[in-house]
């Protein structure tokens, strides 16, 4: 009888203590909030322009840990958010693209893409850090959030009140820009003379521009910080697999920092287009090299010159396709939008 008490009592206390645990998902133990937002409309160098019909897309999460510029300069902590709504990648997936500059260039690398609030306020973001990332559904039109609060505080965080553009891959949240209405779909600016014929594709130096004036030419990559390596599985969109290839240089960042300040509008509104020798040419946006997250950064590399050429070149880290890894590097260009 007494076996039997002792087995009722313990089946009990497990019971007690398996019920008395929280969900393991960590990040739907809150309330979710409605934010309130007009429509929004798609327009520029798309076929099909017009009102995004949500209705027909799927919602996805990500989660963002909240973090702003004060008006001294000082970062401020706001919160930490479970945000849920709809990405660009779906937002845009059928607006076919109808690309200004298509006949100097018909790839969709050298693309931004400009998303405005009702206040005026504008975010740049590259056609490449929506479509070409290993982690896509990263950047939303949010239309729910629920706060994430730690459980040994009180800690409460302000609740959004309004639809919110949210770049989940940023460190500081600047572009994180309150009620979008507008997303407009641009080619980079700058024309580049294109020849697929240049063999050995080489080239010595890279031209640093703003405001398409030269400021320096990069000629050797300082030792500002010891180089780092990534093994890669290297596959392009068209040719597919390039080999399986360790690339060793210094992030892009440390080597444009001395040339481009680290503030508010450069990481909301700031881009550079990256072109080589041949005329190939990609978009950056800055907050995606100078603003990451995840420490996934771009590597700039000197590969020296070899059979095919060379000298400098980028390596897209954060990538799941090639494309963006350009070779013969001779123009970096900075523009703010």
């Amino acid at each position: 009888m007494k076996k039997i008490f002792l087995i009722c009592l313990m089946s009990l206390f497990l019971i007690t203590t398996l019920c008395s645990q929280e969900n393991n998902d960590f990040y739907d133990n809150t309330q979710t909030f409605s934010l309130n937002g007009p429509k929004i409309h798609v327009n520029g160098e798309v076929e099909n322009p017009g009102l995004v019909d949500f209705s027909k897309l799927k919602k996805h999460s990500v989660m963002v840990r909240e973090a702003k510029y004060e008006s001294t300069g000082e970062v401020e902590f706001v919160g930490a958010y479970r945000y849920d709504g709809y990405s660009l990648f779906d937002v845009l997936k059928e607006r076919y693209v109808d690309k200004k500059n298509k006949q100097e260039f018909d790839s969709v690398i050298d693309l931004v893409v400009v998303v405005e609030n009702k206040s005026g306020e504008k975010v740049v973001l590259s056609w490449g850090e929506i479509y070409y990332a290993t982690e896509l559904h990263q950047t939303l039109i949010a239309t729910h959030v629920s706060p994430i609060l730690p459980t040994k505080t009180e800690d409460q965080w302000p609740i959004p009140q309004e639809t919110r553009l949210i770049c989940g891959n940023d460190l500081l949240t600047v572009r994180n820009i309150e009620h979008p209405t507008k997303i407009t779909v641009l080619s980079q600016p700058l024309s580049f003379e294109i020849n697929r014929e240049i063999s050995p594709l080489y080239s010595d130096k890279i031209g640093v521009y703003k405001n398409k004036k030269c400021i320096d030419l990069i000629q050797t990559i300082k030792k500002v910080q010891e180089p780092r390596s990534y093994p890669s599985v290297f596959y392009g969109r068209g040719k597919g697999f390039h080999g399986v290839q360790n690339f060793t240089g210094k992030p892009l960042k440390s080597v444009l920092s001395p040339y481009f300040q680290v503030n508010e509008q450069n990481l909301r509104s700031g881009f550079f287009c990256v072109s080589a020798k041949d005329g190939y040419r990609i978009t950056l946006s800055f907050s995606e090299i100078f603003n990451r997250n995840d420490n996934n950064d771009f590597l700039l590399i000197d590969q020296g010159k070899g059979e095919e050429g060379g000298r400098f070149r980028i390596f897209p880290s954060p990538d799941f396709f090639s494309d963006r890894a350009v070779k013969a590097i001779n123009e970096i260009h900075f523009m703010v939008y």
